[in-house]
C-alpha cells in the first residue's frame, strides 16, 4: 500500500520566511526565471523533513513530458541544502538558518521523471556534525521515487562568497 503524502501547508515556505531575496536558480524566491521550490517542513512517521511540491514546465524537458536530469539534479540539491540549513537551525537553536553551501551530493535517476506531472520531494538528515549535515532526498510522481540524492551541506563562515547570501 502506498503511503500517503503529507498535505502541503499553505502559507510561506522556508525559503520566503528566510532568503525572499535570495536569487538561486534552483530555490530563490527573489529569481524570476528560476525553479521556485518552495520547502516546508514536516513530519512523517516521527521523522523531521522538509517536502515540497513542485510541477515542471515544457522548458525544462530532456524529451517530451520527461524532465531534463539536471533540472531534476538541481531540484534535489536545492532542496536539500535547505534541508541542512534548516535542520542546523533547529539543532543550534538559532531564529534564522546558517548560509550553507553543498559540497557534494551524488543524485542517482532511477526512471524518468514527468514534467507534467506534480512531483513530490522529501529531504531529511541522516547525520549531523558541528557545521555540515548529510541529507538524504527523494523525488516522487505517481508514488513511485523517480531520482534519490544523498550530499553533505556546509555552513559557511564570513568572507566566503556565499555568506550573507541569504
Amino acid at each position: 500500500m502506498e503511503a500517503q503524502r503529507p498535505r502541503i501547508p499553505e502559507g510561506p515556505c522556508i525559503q520566503e520566511k528566510y532568503s525572499e531575496k535570495n536569487a538561486c536558480f534552483g530555490c530563490g524566491p527573489a529569481n524570476p526565471d528560476g525553479l521556485h521550490i518552495r520547502s516546508f517542513y514536516a513530519n512523517e512517521n516521527g521523522r523531521d523533513e522538509l517536502i515540497a511540491e513542485w510541477k515542471g514546465q515544457k522548458k525544462y524537458e530532456a524529451f517530451p513530458d520527461m524532465l531534463n536530469g539536471g533540472i531534476t539534479g538541481a531540484l534535489l540539491d536545492c532542496h536539500s541544502n535547505w534541508a541542512a540549513a534548516y535542520f542546523l537551525m533547529k539543532r543550534d537553536g538559532e531564529d534564522k538558518p546558517p548560509y550553507t553551501v553543498t559540497a557534494d551530493f551524488h543524485v542517482t535517476l532511477k526512471r524518468p521523471t514527468p514534467s507534467n506531472k506534480p512531483l513530490f520531494l522529501r529531504a531529511w538528515t541522516v547525520d549531523m556534525k558541528e557545521d555540515r549535515a548529510t541529507i538524504e532526498a527523494s523525488i516522487e510522481a505517481d508514488g513511485k521515487i523517480t531520482a534519490t540524492c544523498k550530499g553533505t551541506f556546509v555552513a559557511v563562515k564570513p568572507g566566503h562568497p556565499a555568506y550573507h547570501r541569504w
